[in-house]
């Protein structure tokens, strides 16, 4: 399997050699860049996610994403915001950029590696010409958005359709509800976490016995296991 390449964008040297480093010897190729006009030069939609700084020299990380999910060849690249800007109206900016995650200055190389894994898991392309998923009696058609239990329809609200597509195409996968927020309520500014809960509580009861599969990892998150 090839592996993963990651673009760092930051004008501080040191730290995008300490990412580099990390990042290889986690496997990933890694390239840097030290400021996004440079960026743009290295041929980004080659990269399987970019890191990017925020407040770099004449154009901001913010202005680079607008321009990648404006281009359709780099529209798909994910991307994650490192910045000193953390106030709820940067990071609120930052998401309705597209981004895939935001990461607040100071942190550890631990938090950015953890965060580069979900986000590389959480935007694995599934074929295009999946248009179904199956587990057992359970069946999604995605095309038509319904659900059907042993070929009776279900009345899933379009949340809770989301949230089963999303846990049965990823099998065994935990989601953070952080991660089911900016998923599935990407669109909306003000979500509270009991929302997932609920959504969960609802959708466990409308897929009657697959609902057991549906499994709650306290600390961590939610997952459909076989």
């Amino acid at each position: 399997m090839a592996k993963h390449k990651i673009l760092v964008v930051d004008d501080e040297e040191s730290l995008c050699e300490i990412l580099q480093f990390n990042l290889e010897i986690e496997g990933y190729e890694a390239d840097v860049a030290y400021s996004a006009e440079q960026a743009l030069g290295m041929h980004p939609e080659r990269y399987s996610l970019i890191l990017l700084d925020v407040m770099m020299g004449e154009m901001s990380g913010f202005r680079m994403a607008r321009l990648l999910k404006a281009d359709p060849a780099t529209a798909k690249v994910p991307v994650i915001f490192c910045t000193a800007k953390d106030t709820e109206d940067d990071t609120v900016a930052g998401l309705n950029l597209g981004a895939d995650d935001y990461i607040a200055k100071p942190f550890s190389v631990r938090e950015v590696l953890a965060r580069v894994r979900s986000v590389l898991r959480r935007t694995a392309e599934t074929p295009a010409e999946q248009e179904t998923i199956a587990f057992e009696g359970l069946e999604m058609d995605l095309r038509r958005k319904v659900c059907t239990l042993d070929g009776k329809e279900l009345a899933l609200t379009k949340k809770e359709f989301e949230i089963l597509a999303l846990l049965l195409t990823h099998r065994g996968v935990i989601f953070s509800r952080e991660e089911m927020l900016r998923r599935i309520w990407s669109d909306e500014v003000i979500v509270l976490d009991r929302t997932v809960d609920v959504n969960i509580t609802r959708l466990r009861r409308k897929i009657g016995p697959y609902g057991e599969h549906i499994v709650t990892r306290l600390g961590y998150g939610y997952g459909f296991e076989e």
